[in-house]
């Protein structure tokens, strides 16, 4: 009987906008040799349309179920690193389907970097208000205690990216030989 080759389980990467899922995610994928997928950029080009527009077209809770229905049957099942977007960990549910589909990382950063970092990009549409700092702390208060549901958390503060992205693998695959 021949044996079957084990599953090799996708890695979400999780965590708060400009936190740099996105960035480390995608040179993890290329050291790991597996496919990436940004949830954002998929729902774009799915709905052939921006996030702020679904957003100010459908609202966010029609934006969170497009994100759910790709997470749950959207994306290949193994060897992909998905770079998710920032609320998704705040959906009923949504962590415990994470981690059934593979292993789950949260990155966090500071609030200041994080206000640096997304300054820089008018297409976050939560963050289009007054104070975006208020706002950020707002939001990091209610998401943070559903990031620390993770598989692993790291931080991207003050790091250098090749440090982030080693311990971003070794975590995985730490985490992916106990699952």
């Amino acid at each position: 009987m021949e044996k079957q080759k084990p599953a090799i389980n996708n890695l979400y990467l999780i965590g708060f906008m400009g936190v740099g899922k996105s960035h480390f995610g995608r040179m993890v994928a290329d050291a790991l040799n597996y496919q990436f997928f940004d949830t954002d950029h998929e729902i774009e080009n799915n709905e052939e349309t921006s996030i702020p527009d679904i957003f100010n077209n459908h609202g966010e809770a029609h934006f969170r179920k497009l994100e759910r229905n790709l997470i749950e049957s959207g994306l290949p099942n193994e060897a992909c690193v998905i770079a998710c977007g920032g609320g998704i960990g705040s959906q009923e549910g949504m962590m415990d389907v994470l981690k059934s589909k593979g292993v789950v990382i949260a990155l966090f950063a500071s609030e200041e970097t994080i206000l640096e970092r997304t300054s820089r990009n008018q297409s976050r549409p939560l963050l289009n208000v007054d104070n975006p700092r208020k706002k950020i702390i707002q939001m990091m208060a209610e998401r943070v205690p559903k990031y620390l549901e993770a598989d692993a958390c790291i931080a991207t503060d003050d790091r250098m990216v090749a440090e982030i992205m080693q311990h971003i693998i070794r975590s995985y695959q730490t985490v992916n030989k106990v699952k």
